[in-house]
């Protein structure tokens, strides 16, 4: 473990100030990523910032939606009466991921700001553009059966961990963050990056921010929705390809169509033509891989990981038919589709 100096927040202000002043100076909270990466040696922090001590932990009402703050435990989150009553799908999202314990001590800006579980990006023995930009990818040519098929770019194929992400993006959520130059919203679809040449930046955040809260809109997804995960095993493992689809129907029409998926690029992935074909077709199969075509288009998969195309045709179909029927996916479901 690399020496860092310790320096706890009692204010949003002074973590900013914290932050914005030391360019080697990390937030910690839960910590459920941040030290795993420390003690591989791929973060190097100078000084860490504890922010566990400011207001943020609250699930508020917030102009006809809910406010997540940026410091609720995730397994509050998943078991919150109105998160539950009104966006079961971020329910079913945070409960398909990591383990109880894991959701006790993780947080909402924490999961949020998660970085890949790309093998290559843990070794310190290997290149990586990440850690090092400008050393390679060596993901290209070894073992990329976990990594991207849409959206990467020639110097990462990594994806992005998270499967509260998928939801949120689905959800069309916003991110509220404080810096040294004032508070601004980010819309959920502009937080996470995709890696072009800049693939040591996983987020649009500038130097200095930090994320005070999550935005859920007031819009009702809450009959039709569905995660499905798939994955290796059943338990405390990321998604191959994992799906988040919310419909809003008219008997069997569907009237409006959010789709987004996980396990497939360096971001929540999601793609307009795909949601705007949906709207107003009728809730069959044939139309549901009509949007799986149009989304996988243009996937490019490795040597390793090609298996993933077909996948997540299938889960895009499993997913929205789970959806337009109103039987969400059961997370002791093993079938894989």
């Amino acid at each position: 473990m690399n020496r860092f100096e310790y320096t706890r927040a009692g204010t949003v202000q002074e973590a900013v100030q914290a932050l914005a002043a030391d360019p080697a100076a990390r937030f910690i909270a839960g910590g459920t990523n941040l030290v795993d990466l420390m003690k591989y040696n791929v973060e190097r922090p100078g000084r860490i910032v504890d922010i566990t001590r400011l207001p943020l932990d609250q699930i508020v009402e917030h102009e006809g939606g809910l406010r997540l703050g940026a410091l609720v435990p995730n397994a509050t989150v998943a078991y919150d009466p109105q998160v539950n009553a009104r966006y079961p799908l971020l329910a079913s999202a945070l409960l398909a991921g990591a383990s109880p314990q894991l959701r006790n001590a993780a947080t909402t800006g924490g999961n949020l700001l998660q970085r890949t579980r790309c093998y290559y990006f843990y070794d310190e023995g290997t290149p990586c553009n990440k850690r090092e930009p400008g050393s390679g990818c060596p993901a290209m040519t070894g073992v990329n059966r976990i990594h991207a098929i849409l959206g990467a770019s020639d110097t990462c194929i990594a994806t992005h961990p998270s499967d509260m992400c998928v939801a949120l993006a689905a959800l069309d959520a916003t991110v509220q963050v404080e810096g040294p130059n004032g508070r601004r919203s980010i819309p959920f679809g502009e937080f996470h990056r995709l890696p072009g040449d800049e693939p040591q930046r996983d987020t649009t955040l500038r130097h200095g921010e930090i994320v005070l809260s999550v935005d859920l809109p007031d819009e009702d997804f809450s009959q039709h929705y569905t995660y499905l995960k798939l994955r290796d095993r059943l338990s405390y493992a990321f998604a191959l390809v994992s799906v988040a689809a919310a419909l809003q129907m008219d008997g069997d029409t569907i009237r409006t169509a959010r789709l987004a998926l996980g396990g497939v690029a360096h971001k929540p992935w999601r793609n307009a033509e795909a949601e705007s074909r949906l709207q107003g077709k009728p809730a069959t199969e044939q139309t549901f891989r009509e949007a799986a075509d149009v989304i996988l288009a243009e996937a490019r998969p490795y040597s390793h990981n090609a298996f993933k195309v077909e996948l997540a045709r299938r889960a895009i179909v499993r997913g929205l038919s789970q959806a337009a029927a109103g039987t969400p996916q059961s997370q002791t479901d093993k079938r894989i589709a």
